[in-house]
């Protein structure tokens, strides 16, 4: 299957996505991820991205849309990829849209996670991940069993730039702006399927296998 997966930054986009890409078969192309290892390795493109991201707005639609365009051609996506984090913009969706076409393709679904904005504030502000392994914990909902310290490899924990208190309000604000007419973008073409994000996850993901018809392949 062919999806996208929707929602404002921490909806729980990164934890439905892990499930839904064992589920559907399908390749997971996170734009952030693969943005942020730019900025750790220093690439040109990781350079030209940073300033936008830790100031909370979007990387420019050229950086984002050049490098989408040649991760699906990539062997792992033949039988199918989920977009976390792209497309941000009606403008990218367009550019989505002429890259499948050119091979005779489309989106399957677009699943659109929603969530309070308060809930949102109080999730992103109290995430932390680990310097060394990548791991994700939160001080509230999944705390490390020792502060500051990574449960899985003992590396250091701390807050991402991005997750600050005056980041996120930043994001939130470019999330409606310019990322939320998605919304009406993919529902006046019969693909988008709005869940209730607001619930345990396994809730969350078993109304995205209801909504997507229990398709698996």
């Amino acid at each position: 299957m062919r999806l996208v997966l929707l929602g404002a930054p921490g909806a729980g986009k990164g934890t439905q996505a892990q499930v839904m890409v064992k589920e559907y078969h399908t390749a997971h192309i996170s734009t952030g991820d693969m943005l942020r290892a730019a900025v750790k390795a220093g690439t040109p493109l990781g350079l030209e991205a940073k300033s936008f991201m830790d100031a909370g707005q979007l990387v420019p639609d050229e950086v984002i849309i050049g490098l989408v365009a040649e991760r699906i051609q990539k062997e792992d996506c033949k039988e199918g990829f989920l977009l976390d984090g792209f497309p941000r913009t009606p403008a990218q969706a367009d550019a989505l849209g002429a890259m499948l076409k050119k091979t005779g393709l489309a989106l399957d679904g677009v699943v659109n996670l929603e969530v309070p904005t308060e809930k949102l504030i109080a999730r992103l502000t109290g995430r932390r991940v680990c310097k060394a392994c990548g791991a994700t914990y939160h001080v509230h909902f999944h705390p490390p069993l020792k502060a500051d310290v990574c449960d899985q490899c003992g590396g250091e924990l701390y807050q991402r730039s991005d997750d600050t208190a005056d980041t996120v309000t930043a994001r939130l604000e470019v999330y409606e702006k310019q990322t939320a007419p998605l919304i009406n973008y993919y529902s006046e073409r019969g693909v988008l399927h709005n869940i209730d994000g607001n619930r345990d996850a396994d809730l969350v993901m078993k109304d995205i296998g209801i909504a997507l018809g229990g398709k698996n392949d």
